[in-house]
């Protein structure tokens, strides 16, 4: 049977997240300085969210390289995973949702079958990150990229991620595919604006370049077999509906259950597949 978040779950499951530094660069942090892994967490069989720290090469409005969402979606996701599903999620020793930053030229990429970027239409990746990227995928790992807005931020990435698979076309997910229909079922992708450009609308847009990101797409690359190699959700931030959902209760009520509903679907089906 196909269920939706409950909303009044959530509501009063929603906790408070920690402030934290800010600082910037091609490969710094705002808030956070990235948790690599420890022999710890590279020992963890349990679902890690892994998230890849990769090199701007170019700024976005609103976005802020790797780390853009980072920490809290992450952390918030794997709470809520362990939530609304049975998967085996990892915490810390103080029982706090576990997450890694990894760079693409580590060998523990190797051990996270998922792995996510944000603001994507920012990255430059050199020929060394380019090959691992492809061995990692074609062994069987799973690419989410989130957050990147209009025609310029699209074209930035097709053209990096086409120099990793160059062989494999980029095709529109359909509605019935198990990422859209399956723990979940959802109409269509939906549109998830950052909290600050839809505060500063009043509360009545969510797409963030205008008419050039008027409509969110759901795309994906699949290997020989039909398997999903990158999920790409553009014009959407869909990890932003997991960070700010303890900021605004009408920015929660109105953007984290969808947020949350597609995440499990595709982490359901990356961990299946």
């Amino acid at each position: 049977m196909r269920v939706r978040v409950s909303l009044i779950a959530l509501v009063l499951l929603m906790g408070a997240a920690p402030p934290a530094a800010a600082q910037w660069g091609g490969r710094g942090w705002r808030r956070a300085p990235p948790k690599f892994p420890d022999a710890e967490t590279l020992r963890e069989r349990r679902f890690i969210f892994c998230r890849v720290l990769y090199t701007s090469v170019r700024r976005e409005w609103l976005g802020h390289g790797w780390d853009t969402d980072y920490p809290d979606a992450d952390q918030n996701l794997i709470f809520r995973l362990g939530e609304l599903t049975k998967v085996d999620v990892a915490v810390d020793g103080e029982g706090d949702p576990n997450h890694v930053v990894v760079e693409l030229t580590d060998d523990a990429l190797f051990r996270y079958p998922f792995i996510f970027m944000s603001d994507v239409g920012t990255v430059g990746f050199n020929s060394v990150e380019t090959e691992r990227l492809r061995t990692y995928l074609l062994k069987g790992g799973f690419l989410w990229v989130d957050d990147f807005w209009g025609h310029y931020a699209w074209e930035m990435w097709e053209r990096e991620i086409r120099t990793v698979l160059p062989e494999y076309d980029i095709i529109d997910i359909p509605g019935d595919h198990p990422i859209m229909d399956g723990l979940y079922n959802l109409r269509q992708l939906p549109q998830v604006p950052s909290i600050q450009f839809w505060r500063r609308s009043g509360g009545q847009e969510t797409s963030e370049r205008g008419m050039d990101s008027a409509i969110p797409h759901l795309r994906g690359i699949l290997d020989n077999h039909g398997r999903v190699m990158v999920l790409m959700t553009h014009n959407t931030d869909i990890a932003d509906g997991w960070e700010r959902e303890n900021e605004e209760y009408e920015y929660f009520h109105r953007f984290s259950p969808d947020a949350y509903a597609l995440a499990v679907n595709v982490v359901m089906y990356a961990v299946t597949h």
